[in-house]
C-alpha cells in the first residue's frame, strides 16, 4: 500500500481551533475523545473450535487502561564513505505491559486466569479488544491485544483506615497491537 493513498484523505481536512474559525466544506471536523469511555472484551485465543468465542469475564469494568504503546527501535546504518550522516532503517517493535485497574469485587476471573498461567497452562491465551466510545456511547475505535498472558495481578492495599474503593490490577504482556475503526 502507497503512504500517500493511506494519508490523502486526511491532508485535504482543515480543522480550525478557536473561534470563528471554520473547516472545509463538507469536511468531517473530529472532536477530542475523553478517556473515561472504554470497555473491555476478552476472547479465547489460539486454535480449535472455541478460538473467537467471547470470554464473560469482568466484561467493562475496569476504571483504568495503561500501555497501549508500541515501539520501534530504529536501526542505524553507516555506509563506507558517507561521513555526514548513517541511514535510518526500521527495527523491531516491542509492546509495553498493558496494565488493567478495577474495583475488587468479589469476582475471582482474573485471579483464575493469572493462577492458571502461573501453574502451567501457558496456552490459556486471550484476546482483548478495548473499545473506546464517543459521549453517546458509539464505538469509535477497537485496540486488540493480541495472544495476552497475565503476568502480574495486585490485590488491594489493605488498610483498616483507608475510606477510598479497592483497586487491583492485572498486568498483561501481549504479541501484538493493532487499531482498528469502526465501519462509517
Amino acid at each position: 500500500m502507497a503512504i500517500g493513498a493511506e494519508f490523502s484523505a486526511s491532508a485535504s481536512v482543515s480543522i480550525g481551533l478557536g473561534a470563528g474559525t471554520g473547516s472545509a466544506a463538507g469536511a468531517k471536523v473530529s472532536a477530542p475523545l475523553i478517556p473515561f469511555r472504554f470497555q473491555l472484551r476478552f476472547r479465547q485465543s489460539g486454535a480449535g473450535a472455541a478460538q473467537g468465542n467471547e470470554v464473560d469475564m469482568c466484561r467493562g469494568a475496569f476504571a483504568e487502561c495503561t500501555g497501549l504503546e508500541a515501539t520501534m527501535e530504529p536501526k542505524v546504518i553507516r555506509s563506507g564513505g558517507v561521513n555526514h550522516h548513517a541511514f535510518q532503517r526500521a527495527g523491531q517493535v516491542t509492546h509495553a505491559t498493558v496494565i488493567l485497574k478495577r474495583g475488587m469485587t468479589d469476582n475471582r476471573h482474573l485471579w483464575k486466569w493469572f493462577a492458571m498461567v502461573s501453574g502451567g497452562d501457558y496456552a490459556a491465551r486471550m484476546d482483548v479488544d478495548i473499545d473506546m466510545l464517543d459521549g453517546a456511547g458509539t464505538k469509535v475505535m477497537t485496540w486488540s491485544l493480541a495472544r495476552c498472558m497475565p503476568v502480574k495481578f495486585k490485590a488491594a492495599d489493605l488498610n483498616a483506615r483507608a475510606t477510598e474503593v479497592a483497586v487491583e490490577e492485572l498486568h498483561l504482556a501481549h504479541e501484538g497491537l493493532t487499531l482498528a475503526f469502526p465501519k462509517a
